[in-house]
This record gives structure tokens, C-alpha cells and sequence, in this order.
């Protein structure tokens, strides 16, 4: 009877153990055998003595390497490096080497621990870098205005482009849904300035001048102004959104190939959309505001609406509220050109959509803000 040699379960498939040996030669040193994850450790401190000014490494008995054995080999040439020597390889297979190549490639650099102090000319050269990039930004903006403007023209004198259902809808999503929050807003506004001009006023017996107060606030600068920062908002993120969505998925580009004009499609529906109803909101705004003051000038002074009214009528000038209306055409264009170009600035990727997507409102609103101050200064020095 012949006895059966009995093997452990799986033993077939047991790897053969992975060594890598390092020895000095006449020339420099050796390193043969298999150099990975497994062998690494074990020949770290036979590494750890390779030193020298020129060190010569052959690897032509090098059977397999991998990223682990790469970066040992990096390790080592970093440190003799330092220590002011060179290493040179003998014998390195070509794949071995690229592998090592990307290995060397991808170590991270590690950044200055004390950056160094800038001097007046490096803070003089960064702040006319900020001033050409504002000037260039200002200049694409004015480009999309005069394109804006040139496809207007177009369609006045060809109506048959004009698009009338994405003038509807744009003007429904930037118009009618906008107003729920414009009124409240414009309510609550008139409310805290009824509330905060009786106090001050009544230490004077001028309660009755909150009228005038209310209505030169709202009618001249707070209805429209607060409501082109809502609009500004809602609207010009909005606008990046959608043309930033299409802008990743190459759709601009297919309207292109398909000979459709993306700023007759896309641009003259939404700034149009704006120019229509934004001062539609804000007379909703000055409304409602006018309203809100009125309610808190009865509860807390004792105003009535008949009384209120009276004073509107009498102490407020037609000139308040045209300087107001004035002003909503240049803060829909504003915001609507500020929205569709930062669509455009969309690069392949969610991030670059949610980055111009912020900065096409903080823009808007800055915009906005900065154009009611030049406006204000322009009205003060024509004495309206």
C-alpha cells in the first residue's frame, strides 16, 4: 500500500516568498531579487547604508519592482542627494524605470514653512494685475452688452426671430415668481421705517414729517434698490446655472454646429425678461412699501390712511419716483449681463458651475449697489 503525501489545504496556491538582497560590489552596490510591498522592509537598512559621493546601483538582477520598491529607490536617491552625492543606475529595465519616473513625479512637494515677505514692487505689480483683470472683466462685459444690443436691433428689424415663449417664461420664472418675496420684503421695509422714524421724530413733535421720510426712502432709493439685490439674487444665479449647465454638456457648442445663435436663444430672452418686469417689481416694492408704512404710522402714531395719503400727495415730488423708475432698466441690465456671462465662464466640471455661479451674485450685487451710489451722486449734483 502507498502511502499519500498530505498537503496542507491551499498550499498550491501560496506565493513563494519575495526577497530582494542588496550587496556592495567593486563598482558600488547590488540590488537583485524582488523589490515590493512584501521585501521593502527588509532591505530598508542595507538602503540606509548606501552613501557616498557617486554611488552606482545595479539593478540588471532586479527581477520585479513595484511602487513600494520604487519609492525606496527615490528615498534613497533623495537622501544621498542631500547629503551632496549622485546615484547612477546600471542594468534598469525600461519599464523599471518609468515606474519609477511616475513615482518620482508623483511625491508631493512640500511648501515653504516661512514664505517670504513681499516687497512694495512685488505689492505694486499684484495690484496692477487686479486692476487689468477688473479692466478686462469690465471690457467682456461691455462686449455682451453690444452683442446684446446688436441681436435687439436684429429682431426688431426681423420679428420673425424673436422668441416670444422664452420671453414669457423667463419673464414668469425672474417676474411673477419673484414677487411673494418682493412684497414681504417691501412691507417689512416700510414697517421698520415707519417704526424707526416715529421714535426719533416724535422727540421733536414731527411726527407727521414720517410721511415724507417713508416716501422719499421708498419711492427714491430703498423699493428699487432692494428689490434689483432680491432679483440680483434669484436671478443672476439662475441665469449662470442654466447656461453654465448647458455650457458642461456642449450643448452651446451643438447650437453652434446647428448654425443657432446662443446669444439670440439664450441672452436677448433673459435681458429682455428683466428689462420688462423688473420695474414691474418695483412698483409692486414701493407699493407695498408705501402700504407697510402707512399700517405702522396709524398703530404707532396715530396717522390715519386718509392723513397719510394726504401728505404722499402733498409733500412727495413726481421727481422721487422717476428717479426711481430711471434706475430699474440699468440694474436689469446689469444683472442679466453679469448673469449670462458668468454661464459662459462655465468650465467641464460641477465645481467650476457652483464657483461662477457665487460669483455671479456677488457681482450683481455689487454692481447693483455701486450703480444706485453713481446714481445718487449724478441726481444730488442735477439737483434732482
Amino acid at each position: 500500500m502507498t502511502a499519500r503525501s498530505r498537503t496542507a489545504p491551499g498550499a498550491a496556491h501560496l506565493q513563494p516568498r519575495e526577497v530582494a538582497h542588496v550587496a556592495a560590489t567593486e563598482e558600488g552596490w547590488r540590488i537583485e531579487g524582488v523589490l515590493s510591498l512584501r521585501s521593502v522592509s527588509a532591505v530598508l537598512p542595507a538602503l540606509a547604508r548606501i552613501e557616498g559621493a557617486d554611488v552606482t546601483l545595479d539593478l540588471s538582477g532586479l527581477e520585479r519592482l513595484d511602487t513600494a520598491g520604487a519609492y525606496a529607490l527615490y528615498q534613497t536617491e533623495v537622501r544621498i542627494a542631500q547629503a551632496g552625492g549622485h546615484v547612477r543606475y546600471q542594468g534598469l529595465g525600461s519599464d523599471h524605470a518609468a515606474l519609477m519616473e511616475r513615482v518620482a513625479a508623483a511625491v508631493p512637494t512640500p511648501p515653504d514653512d516661512a514664505p517670504t515677505a513681499k516687497s512694495l514692487t512685488d505689492r505694486l505689480e499684484d495690484l496692477g494685475r487686479m486692476v487689468a483683470g477688473a479692466g478686462a472683466f469690465v471690457g467682456q462685459l461691455c462686449a455682451m452688452l453690444g452683442m446684446f444690443i446688436a441681436r435687439l436691433v436684429r429682431m426688431i428689424r426681423h420679428p420673425y426671430e424673436f422668441r416670444m415663449t422664452a420671453l414669457v417664461h423667463h419673464a414668469d420664472e425672474v417676474g411673477w415668481r419673484a414677487v411673494p418675496i418682493v412684497m414681504l420684503m417691501s412691507f417689512l421695509i416700510g414697517v421698520v421705517l415707519a417704526f424707526q422714524g416715529a421714535v426719533q421724530l416724535r422727540q421733536f413733535g414731527a411726527e407727521i414729517f414720517v410721511v415724507d421720510l417713508i416716501a422719499i426712502s421708498i419711492l427714491r432709493e430703498l423699493g428699487i434698490l432692494l428689490t434689483a439685490i432680491i432679483v440680483a439674487g434669484r436671478t443672476a444665479s439662475s441665469f449662470t446655472a442654466a447656461i453654465g449647465s448647458m455650457k458642461m454638456r456642449e450643448e452651446i457648442d451643438a447650437m453652434r454646429t446647428l448654425a443657432i445663435d446662443p446669444v439670440t436663444v439664450l441672452f436677448v430672452p433673459r435681458i429682455l425678461a428683466l428689462l420688462i418686469t423688473l420695474p414691474i417689481l418695483g412698483m409692486v416694492a414701493n407699493l407695498l412699501g408705501l402700504f407697510g408704512g402707512m399700517m405702522m404710522a396709524w398703530i404707532e402714531l396715530g396717522i390715519s390712511p386718509g392723513v397719510f395719503l394726504a401728505r404722499l400727495l402733498e409733500g412727495t415730488s413726481l421727481d422721487h419716483v422717476l428717479v426711481g423708475f430711471s434706475k430699474a432698466p440699468v440694474f436689469a441690465i446689469i444683472i442679466g449681463v453679469i448673469g449670462c456671462h458668468a454661464g459662459m465662464q462655465v468650465g467641464g466640471n460641477a465645481e467650476s458651475l457652483g464657483r461662477q455661479t457665487s460669483a455671479s451674485v456677488v457681482r450683481a450685487i455689487f454692481a447693483v449697489i455701486l450703480a444706485n451710489a453713481l446714481f445718487s451722486v449724478f441726481f444730488a449734483l442735477m439737483g434732482i
